[in-house]
């Protein structure tokens, strides 16, 4: 963080700032360290209680399927797997294979701070195996069978912008989820990866993970009815020693699952009576890395639902706070998430799509947003922040936070965040080291000495219509 030299700037960036904080967030730092937020507006019933039609449907299924549907068409960052054509031409898979990373250009540092050696960079760069790709490449398919790492290059090497910071592993891009389906564009030199493309992004993944099948059994179980949709912040299926790969399997927020509804009622599924579960189908890798599938439970009590909930304000708000204090994890890393996976996670939970990181999201043709740019000045952007309404995004380079409703007419936000800073009435700097899903109010916090997140808001996006400000119950 940037720290002013002159005690003139230092006194007229906290004024700035404390004319941007909420009244009741510049008295100190309440009893949870963060300012601005008491401990009863970590429950989300504190906020969905200051709105007056909380359960109002948003958006319905129809208009969902069609949004979802334009973004597949009209965001490049979006990969439709069925248009895609047979034989890859080359161009194309060294584009999304250039597009993903390019060779590090600067010293990076291993999980134990010691400079990772040119030697080993340069061995996995060359492992991405590009001179072999073919004029056209067979678009293989293959499923996703367990939650795994999306790769910047095909190693398992975790790398780090300085000896002491190994929480952002800079060759971690995302994860893919159990049923996720994909294209096998290309294979590494040692044989252990694919470059994979799913819905949403394109990156190396561990061969270990996916199996292989045809693409009409692969997009086939994509469609499958019924379902169940895992609504809590993840779900397990049940241990069962007779299918090892398919017990306690963890099932993100989001994730899709078929229910083979004609199973039985008397007979067993894994050694165990199914009564009191769901039986699902889920993808396995035979041992020759072929597609195939089995059944497993997912308990009744687990939170799922018969299908996507309602795009309500209330529901927002209630899968958001499903995540509240989860690990901070870079790229879905530490088997958690990142900010925009987040809050792609909880809209995926209402079947709503979303492209994968910040920047794509921002500025996806396929979601309706407000983009501010240098002439728009922090008026302008303090009066879009107090005009905001629960579930809309706000991007600043590099993050994305939701909002959850307003307090004295000033907006707080969710987000999963590394730390925030604001200003103490004195005119120093405050720092919480949160690296968790958080509440905050947004008007206060610090970028850095001069700047408020408020000053960098680049975009706001709206999963809905525009809609009537609607006044809080009367209290």
């Amino acid at each position: 963080m940037t720290m002013s030299g002159t005690p003139l700037l230092l006194f007229a960036a906290s004024l700035l700032a404390l004319a941007a904080a909420p009244v009741h967030a510049r008295e100190g730092t309440p009893p949870p360290g963060v300012i601005g937020v008491q401990d009863a507006q970590l429950d989300p019933g504190y906020w969905i209680a200051r709105l007056a039609h909380p359960d109002r449907v948003l958006l319905d299924r129809a208009a969902i399927e069609a949004q979802n549907a334009r973004l597949m068409r009209v965001d490049p960052s979006m990969h439709d797997l069925q248009a895609l054509p047979a034989r890859l031409p080359q161009a194309q898979v060294l584009a999304w294979i250039a597009t993903l990373a390019q060779p590090p250009a600067k010293p990076l540092f291993d999980g134990d701070g010691k400079p990772v050696a040119k030697a080993t960079l340069d061995a996995l760069v060359g492992n991405r195996n590009l001179a072999a790709i073919p004029a056209l490449e067979p678009a293989r398919f293959g499923m996703v069978v367990r939650r795994s790492a999306l790769r910047a290059f095909p190693t398992t090497l975790r790398v780090f912008d300085s000896a002491d910071d190994t929480d952002i592993d800079r060759f971690q891009e995302s994860a893919l989820f159990p049923g996720t389906p994909v294209v096998l564009a290309h294979e590494s030199r040692d044989g252990l990866w694919w470059f994979v493309v799913s819905p949403r992004y394109a990156a190396w993944v561990q061969k270990a993970d996916v199996a292989e099948g045809a693409r009409r059994d692969v997009l086939a179980q994509v469609a499958k009815t019924p379902y169940r949709i895992v609504t809590g912040a993840s779900a397990t299926t049940v241990f069962t020693p007779e299918q090892p790969a398919l017990s306690q399997l963890k099932l993100d927020m989001g994730v899709r699952v078929p229910v083979l509804a004609g199973w039985p009622a008397d007979r067993p599924v894994n050694g165990q009576h199914p009564y009191t579960s769901y039986v699902i189908e889920l993808p396995l890798r035979a041992r020759d890395g072929r597609l195939a599938f089995a059944p497993a439970l997912l308990q009744k009590v687990a939170d799922s639902s018969a299908d996507y909930l309602p795009l309500t304000r209330a529901n927002i708000i209630r899968q958001a706070f499903k995540f509240l204090g989860e690990r901070y994890g870079w790229g879905h890393s530490y088997d958690r998430r990142d900010c925009s996976g987040f809050v792609s996670d909880v809209y995926r939970s209402m079947g709503v799509r979303m492209p994968r990181n910040t920047r794509d999201q921002s500025a996806s043709p396929g979601l309706d947003h407000r983009v501010f740019g240098p002439a728009d000045g922090r008026a302008a952007r303090i009066a879009a922040a107090r005009a905001l309404q629960v579930g809309d995004l706000v991007y600043i380079p590099g993050h994305v936070m939701m909002a959850i409703g307003m307090l004295d007419g000033e907006p707080y936000v969710i987000h999963d965040t590394e730390g925030i800073s604001w200003r103490r009435t004195d005119g120093s700097m405050a720092h919480a080291h949160l690296n968790a899903v958080a509440v905050s109010p947004l008007l206060p916090l610090q970028f850095n000495d001069t700047q408020l997140y408020v000053d960098r808001i680049t975009s706001v996006v709206r999963i809905r219509p525009e809609a009537a400000t609607e006044a809080p119950p009367a209290q």
